[in-house]
């Protein structure tokens, strides 16, 4: 994975377990109860409390949108999460969206969200943010750029 060209990319809040199996490469697919917008083709992790840093990103290789059942079994030999968490987490949900997994990379060195941008809060789900390789808006942003060319 090079490093994201100007544009948006998501934030996404993910519980440190399940973004370290994204990483290691065990989790292909993240589940979500929403797309991402087209546009986005990069995915940051922000991995939750007691963690609280972005350490790793991902590139969408693409989605898998339907009901929550057929799409579990089509992913759950890599899903990276029990059955029951499934179910639990779309419990009355009509449909489920997969967002699979490509080019995981850990970044070297872990940012907290205001390094990346002072008015980023924790998002419930995921948040966009624009990036602009030429002209960083941070300290942060500059080092993300570097992380994520470094990577590949």
């Amino acid at each position: 994975m090079g490093a994201p060209g100007a544009g948006r990319v998501a934030v996404m809040s993910i519980h440190p377990q399940f973004a370290a199996r994204i990483l290691d490469g065990t989790k292909l697919v993240e589940f979500r109860k929403r797309r991402l917008a087209p546009d986005v083709t990069t995915v940051l992790l922000y991995a939750t409390m007691p963690v609280a840093r972005v350490i790793g990103a991902f590139e969408v290789a693409g989605y898998d949108v339907g009901a929550p059942t057929p799409v579990w079994e089509r992913h759950k030999q890599h899903a990276g999460i029990s059955r029951a968490g499934y179910r639990r987490y779309f419990h009355g949900a009509p449909s489920a969206v997969g967002i699979l997994v490509k080019d995981a990379r850990t970044l070297a060195y872990p940012l907290t969200l205001a390094e990346l941008d002072k008015s980023l809060r924790v998002p419930q789900s995921f948040v966009y943010l624009t990036l602009n390789p030429g002209e960083p808006q941070s300290v942060g942003q500059a080092q993300l750029h570097r992380d994520l060319a470094s990577t590949h």
